[in-house]
């Protein structure tokens, strides 16, 4: 049976710090008022008040990183303590707490894809389903078929009064024999085959399926104004889609086959059967949103920085951190990632001039080795971890 443990925080006193090594434990507030600052300045980041029934250090504790906010108790507060592997119990015993915290989860990460991409390009996203014809307008003339007839098909189908459907139509008629497209409507086929650059959802597109990768990787992206930010690159285990289930709002981003993939899909009726029967994976999607809600935090510092040389390397710091590598402090520790240069610089959403100019520069860079393949080998993992926390600390010094 569950023991929680109810915790006192006297007026003044901090509960969580930013930056601290994460414990296994995080909060829920019983009662009482606190405050959450975020040290690093960042576009669209503000203070928060939080109260009875909000969550505290949630994101660190799932996700096994350092602390993200500094929580100030404004009032004495009361707490009930949750370690980590109590949390499928809790799932198991209340379910609404799990659909709470996923469920906030779910909503922060929009925020904070929105700003990310505000952040990288200086423009945001537009909301409407116009953008999915802007979407499969860009891929078209990257010279990606298989994506933009997706995309062309569910701007149709979204709005098909829209001012570009003639245009849509025609492209869609043109690319349709040629293109690998898989999945225009959804089905209730469990197991889904996407192959190589198929586009798998549009942002903007409606849809409430969510997909677990059993074999690939997957892209999931946003187009603004002409370019293609790169939010993540997704592997087998990891789950997408999670927000439109949740929210029954479109699409916020769009998710396209790197290689030939295998998915499996959830849908609303089969997701709601799992959080009844499968508390295991529901823990396993509050610790996804967890760790990427943390990457999306650590990428939005990464858009700070000016420098394209520089951001390159943080961003490359960055995924050698979400691919946990265990750095050895005594010797030197190297990783050979699945990445090429080029994928660096779309992660940090450079424009394609710059990518003609800084990758070959970044690809000289004297951290990095370059495979036969062009795949990007870290030589010394510890140098790069250092290297890109001197970056972050003379671009906060300005």
């Amino acid at each position: 049976m569950i023991q929680l443990q109810f915790v006192n925080f006297k007026q003044g006193s901090y509960i969580t710090v930013e930056g601290r090594p994460q414990n296994n434990i995080f909060y829920i507030i019983q009662c009482g008022n606190v405050r959450v600052h975020r040290g690093d300045s960042i576009p669209g980041q503000k203070e928060e008040m939080l109260g009875p029934g909000d969550f505290i250090g949630v994101i660190s504790c799932m996700s096994n990183h350092s602390q993200m906010d500094t929580v100030l108790a404004l009032t004495d507060v009361v707490c009930i303590s949750v370690r980590r592997e109590q949390y499928p119990e809790l799932i198991e015993k209340n379910t609404p707490v799990a659909m709470k915290i996923i469920r906030t989860f779910a909503n922060r990460m929009r925020l904070l894809n929105d700003t990310l991409v505000l952040a990288t390009l200086n423009n945001s996203a537009s909301q409407s389903p116009e953008q999915i014809y802007r979407v499969a307008s860009y891929y078209d003339k990257m010279n990606k078929p298989s994506i933009a007839v997706f995309a062309y098909y569910q701007y149709v189908k979204a709005n098909p009064a829209g001012i570009n459907v003639l245009l849509a139509k025609t492209r869609f008629n043109a690319l349709r024999a040629k293109s690998r497209a898989v999945y225009f409507e959804s089905n209730q086929d469990l197991l889904r085959k996407y192959p190589k650059d198929t586009m798998i959802m549009s942002e903007q597109q409606s849809g409430a399926d969510m997909f677990i990768i059993q074999s690939g990787r997957v892209k999931i992206s946003k187009v603004v104004d002409g370019s293609e930010v790169t939010l993540a690159i997704l592997k087998k285990g990891d789950m997408f889609g999670e927000m439109a289930l949740l929210e029954n709002k479109p699409r916020s981003a769009c998710a396209i086959a790197e290689e030939d993939c295998t998915l499996m899909t959830v849908n609303r009726s089969n997701f709601d059967q799992m959080v009844q029967t499968q508390p295991q994976l529901i823990a396993r999607l509050t610790t996804t949103l967890a760790e990427r809600l943390f990457q999306t935090q650590r990428q939005l510092l990464n858009s700070q920085i000016r420098d394209p040389i520089s951001k390159m390397t943080d961003m490359l710091a960055l995924q050698i951190e979400k691919a946990r590598v265990a750095i050895d402090p005594k010797n030197k520790t190297s990783y050979q990632t699945d990445l090429t240069p080029l994928d660096i610089a779309a992660m940090c959403g450079l424009s394609q001039d710059e990518k003609n100019i800084f990758v070959p520069k970044f690809s000289l860079s004297p951290v990095i080795k370059l495979s036969p393949e062009n795949k990007i080998f870290v030589p010394d993992c510890l140098e790069l971890i250092k290297q890109s926390a001197f970056i972050r600390k003379q671009h906060k010094e300005r």
